[in-house]
């Protein structure tokens, strides 16, 4: 009965992260916000849902495999919004504005003069 109740608590709440980070990818005005909201909701909100799976479902084979998807989510969505970033900033859509402080800037710079540089000694 407590762990009925425990579990639907987390599915809940689970619940309510997905549905934020939805909301905040349609509200949110630029690239780098929409980003931060898929990102961070997501891997929480499904940590809370395999805890409650792992609640109801306590065996050694279901556990280890909530444990596998769970730290593949968070090795891989991590990267993967670094990645969605890094070409929305290099291809220019993101608010500069909004930044509060552009560390990239001086990276790609160097980068775009080594390119530069490079190209004109073919």
């Amino acid at each position: 009965m407590i762990a009925d109740i425990i579990s639907g608590v987390l599915l809940i709440g689970s619940a309510s992260l997905s549905l934020a980070a939805a909301i905040g990818l349609l509200r949110f005005p630029d690239l780098m916000s929409r980003l931060h909201a898929g990102s961070k909701p997501q891997i929480l909100g499904l940590i809370l849902m395999m805890i409650a799976i792992s609640i109801q479902q306590f065996h050694w084979g279901v556990i280890t495999t909530l444990l596998l998807i769970v730290s593949l989510q968070m090795a891989t969505a991590p990267v993967g919004t670094h990645m969605v970033g890094r070409a929305g900033y290099r291809t220019k859509h993101l608010r500069r504005s909004m930044l509060y402080r552009d560390e990239l800037s001086d990276a790609v710079a160097l980068a775009e003069e080594r390119d530069a540089i490079e190209h004109e000694r073919r």
